[in-house]
């Protein structure tokens, strides 16, 4: 009870012989804005019961809920042990439309690093990092949760549904393994980014070498012909004058 009422942030299955307590977590990734959620399933398993507690709507849930309406007989026929795993199924089911919406948002990421890089491409970058590495997080240790519930492991999972867990074990290795390629994919974007605001520096920075170089080359012309010794020719030439500027545009278009 202590941990429906507080936020458990890591998944895990608590053993009591008698009854599994479970912790999962829900997601949802809101593409347009950005916003990575989850949601916290605390789920109590008997022999004869099954008790979940969440803050909010969740689909897995509703899902669940709408089948025993329909038919409680048949919804739960063959034990509580399979209503676990409908809710479980269709949570992880519920998955790859977001994992889909995050490969679709890193694809538009990776194509403004490339075009047109600004400085909220890179909270973009970092917000999507966040995410993937909130998102392994919770899958890996599901993963685990799974792996053991289809092994029979516990008393209160039959044998028979044990089999069933399986395929829920399967799409969450494969979850898990999309964040590994998620992770790569954010840090790959990132490296592209920085080397491209590197290469955009780079060419500032000759513009300002260029610069620097012609305004020298102005400056030594006129730091001679400013200096106060008495026998200089061209000081008293009549087109001395016209010869300084003509040196001063001569000089830098050359140097450009």
């Amino acid at each position: 009870v202590e941990d429906c009422l507080s936020d458990v942030n890591l998944p895990k299955v608590d053993d009591y012989t008698d009854y599994l307590f479970l912790v999962v977590h829900g997601i949802r990734f809101d593409a347009p804005t950005d916003q990575f959620e989850t949601r916290e399933l605390d789920i109590f398993l008997g022999p004869n019961y099954l008790v979940t507690h969440h803050k909010g709507p969740m689909r897995s849930i509703s899902f669940a809920r709408d089948l025993c309406g329909k038919d409680l007989q048949v919804a739960v026929a063959r034990g509580t042990d399979f209503l676990l795993h409908q809710i479980l199924d269709r949570m992880f089911e519920n998955y790859f439309p977001s994992l889909d919406a995050i490969e679709d948002k890193m694809q538009l990421v990776q194509v403004e690093v490339f075009e047109n890089p600004t400085p909220g491409t890179l909270d973009r970058i970092f917000t999507l990092k966040r995410d993937v590495m909130q998102l392994r997080r919770i899958c890996t240790p599901e993963r685990e949760i799974l792996h053991r519930l289809s092994r029979g492991e516990f008393r209160v999972v039959s044998p028979k549904a044990a089999i069933y867990f399986r395929d829920i074990y399967d799409n969450l290795y494969r979850i898990v393994d999309a964040t590994y390629s998620y992770q790569d994919m954010t840090q790959g974007t990132l490296d592209a980014y920085l080397s491209s605001i590197n290469n955009r520096l780079n060419e500032t920075m000759k513009r300002l070498t260029v610069l620097t170089v012609v305004l020298a080359s102005l400056t030594v012309i006129t730091g001679v012909y400013g200096m106060n010794f008495q026998h200089m020719p061209e000081l008293g030439w009549r087109f001395g004058y016209l010869w300084a500027l003509a040196l001063m545009v001569a000089v830098p278009s050359g140097i450009v």
